[in-house]
C-alpha cells in the first residue's frame, strides 16, 4: 500500500521532512514507500559509518587522500553535487508525505521552511566545495609537482627524513634576505620521534659543500669579504640567490634553498631531504588569521620604535606583536630570541585546533601562497600527514648549537656532528656528506642503521614552556 489514508497536518509534515533531513528515508517509510526508505536508510547509514570512520580511526589516511590536486577537485564538484541531491531529498520527503491542501499564508510558511531546510544543507556543501578549491590552489602553489607516481610507502627502507625549516626575513636597509632562524627537523619515520637542531644565524667560518663554493670559499664562506664585517650562516641563502654559478643548473628562488640545505647539511652531517621557509612578514600574516596566539611572557621586553612594552604575564599576541617578540635583542642576545622562537611555533603548533584552521583555513591559505615556499612534492604530501600523526604523539626533543657548547666565532664542526649522531642515535657522518653532495648515490638510499651510540641528553619541549 502507497501512502496513508487522510490529510496530514503542516506541522506533522514538516516535522517529519525535518527528520527525514536529518536520518534519510523516514518520510518515505512513514509514508508507507516502504522500499524507498528502507535504500535511502541503507545509503544513509553506510555514508555515515565510512564519514565516522574517515574522521576518527582513518583521519590521516583520508587527509592523506585529499593531499592531492586532482582529487581535491573531485571534492568539490561532489560536494555541490551531495548538496543538490541532498536538497532534492527534502523536496522529495515533502512532497511524499502529501499535506492537507495549503492556501496563503500556509502554503508560503510550507514553502520557505522546505526552503530553509535547503538552504541548510546546501550552504555547507557550496562552503566546503570553497575550501576544497582553496585547498587545491595551496597544494598547486607552494608544493612542487615533480610528475612522478606516489610511492605507497616512500620511507621503505629509510629511518629518517630531515627537513631544513627556516624563518626569512627582509629590512629596508638591505637588499635580499637573511635566514635568521634555521633549524633541521630529524624525524624518525617508525616511531615519529623528532630531534630539532637550531642553528644560531651568526655562525662564522661555515664550510662549504663541494663544488663551485667550496673553491670559491675552501677557508669557509666569507661572502662578499668587507674588512671588519665576518659572513655569518644566515648570509648564504641570499648569496647563492645572487650569484648563479654557486649552484649551476638551479632557477633563481631555489639557489638559496638549495645551496643552504647542503651547506647545513655538512655542518650537521645529515642528509637535508627537503626545506620549508616562511617569510616573516607571512608569520605574523599566520598568527592573525587565527586570532593571535597565547603566550606566557617571563619578563617585559621593549617593543616597536616608540617605547612600547609586552608585559610580563601570559597574554595573547597579535601578529605583529608575536613578530616583534620573535625577532626582539633589546632584552638579551640571539640564543635568547632563539628560544622565544622556538616556543612561539610550540604554542602556534597547540593552538590550532581543527576548528580554527577551518575558520581561518581561507585566510591561512592565502598567507601560505604568498609566503611559504618548500620543495616537499606534492606526491609525498599523503605520507607527510600520516607521518604528522605519529610525531604529534611523539617526543619532541631539541638541541640549540650555541655558547657555551659552540662558539660562533670558531666553532668545533666535528663536536657539532658528534652531538648530532649522539642525538638521533645514528653513526657519525663525514663533513660535507650532505644530499647535495652524493655523485651517484640516490637521494632516497637507505640510511645506516643506528648503532649503539648513547643518546645525547637533547633537551625534551615541554608543552607548557613559557617563552621568555
Amino acid at each position: 500500500m502507497r501512502g496513508e489514508p487522510g490529510p496530514r497536518p503542516l506541522s506533522a509534515t514538516l516535522g517529519l521532512t525535518l527528520a527525514s533531513a536529518l536520518v534519510w528515508g523516514l518520510a518515505h517509510l512513514r509514508a508507507g514507500r516502504r522500499t524507498a526508505g528502507v535504500v535511502l536508510l541503507s545509503v544513509y547509514g553506510t555514508l555515515l559509518a565510512v564519514g565516522t570512520a574517515a574522521a576518527t580511526v582513518l583521519r590521516p589516511e583520508a587527509l592523506g587522500l585529499l593531499a592531492r590536486p586532482g582529487r581535491l577537485a573531485g571534492v568539490a564538484v561532489a560536494t555541490v553535487l551531495a548538496g543538490l541531491w541532498w536538497a532534492a531529498l527534502i523536496v522529495a520527503s515533502y512532497r511524499v508525505l502529501r499535506p492537507s491542501p495549503l492556501t496563503g499564508v500556509r502554503h508560503a510558511l510550507a514553502r520557505g521552511v522546505v526552503g530553509l531546510m535547503c538552504a541548510a544543507v546546501l550552504l555547507p556543501s557550496f562552503y566546503a566545495a570553497r575550501l576544497a578549491y582553496v585547498g587545491r590552489e595551496v597544494v598547486t602553489t607552494v608544493f612542487a609537482e615533480r610528475g612522478a607516481a606516489a610511492d605507497a610507502d616512500p620511507w621503505r627502507g629509510r629511518h629518517r627524513v630531515n627537513i631544513l625549516l627556516l624563518g626569512a626575513d627582509a629590512a629596508p636597509s638591505r637588499p635580499g634576505a637573511r635566514t635568521d632562524s634555521m633549524s633541521v627537523a630529524a624525524v624518525d619515520t617508525r616511531s615519529g620521534r623528532t630531534v630539532l637542531f637550531s642553528l644560531p644565524r651568526n655562525l662564522q667560518h661555515v664550510p662549504m659543500p663541494e663544488g663551485p663554493a667550496r673553491r670559491m670559499f675552501p677557508f669557509g664562506f666569507t661572502g662578499d669579504g668587507i674588512p671588519g664585517r665576518p659572513a655569518l650562516l644566515n648570509e648564504v641563502y641570499q648569496w647563492a640567490e645572487d650569484h648563479p654559478a654557486m649552484v649551476p643548473g638551479v632557477p633563481a628562488g631555489r639557489r638559496g634553498p638549495e645551496l643552504l640545505k647542503r651547506t647545513i647539511g655538512g655542518i650537521l652531517g645529515l642528509p637535508i631531504d627537503y626545506y620549508a621557509m616562511v617569510d616573516m612578514k607571512g608569520f605574523a600574516r599566520i598568527v592573525d588569521a587565527t586570532g593571535g596566539v597565547t603566550v606566557t611572557v617571563k619578563h617585559d621586553i621593549p617593543y616597536g620604535l616608540e617605547g612600547g612594552v609586552l608585559r610580563a604575564g601570559t597574554r595573547r599576541l597579535s601578529g605583529q606583536e608575536a613578530l616583534w617578540f620573535g625577532r626582539s635583542r633589546s632584552d638579551g642576545d640571539d640564543y635568547i630570541r632563539m628560544g622565544r622562537q622556538r616556543c612561539l611555533l610550540d604554542a602556534m603548533a597547540r593552538q590550532a585546533d581543527p576548528f580554527t584552521v577551518l575558520r581561518s583555513f581561507e585566510r591561512l591559505a592565502d598567507a601560505a601562497k604568498r609566503y611559504i615556499s618548500t620543495d616537499i612534492p606534492q606526491e609525498s604530501l599523503p605520507a607527510f600527514i600520516a607521518l604528522s600523526s605519529k610525531i604529534k604523539d611523539a617526543r619532541l626533543e631539541s638541541v640549540q648549537f650555541v655558547p657555551p657548547l659552540i662558539n660562533t666565532a670558531a666553532p668545533d664542526w666535528a663536536l657539532i656532528r658528534e652531538k648530532v649522531s649522539a642525538a638521533t642515535g645514528a653513526p657519525p657522518a663525514s663533513a660535507h656528506r650532505a644530499r647535495g653532495d652524493r655523485d651517484a648515490g640516490d637521494a632516497r638510499s637507505p640510511e645506516p642503521s643506528p648503532g649503539p651510540t648513547t643518546p645525547f641528553p637533547a633537551e625534551q619541549v615541554p608543552l607548557n614552556a613559557s617563552c621568555n
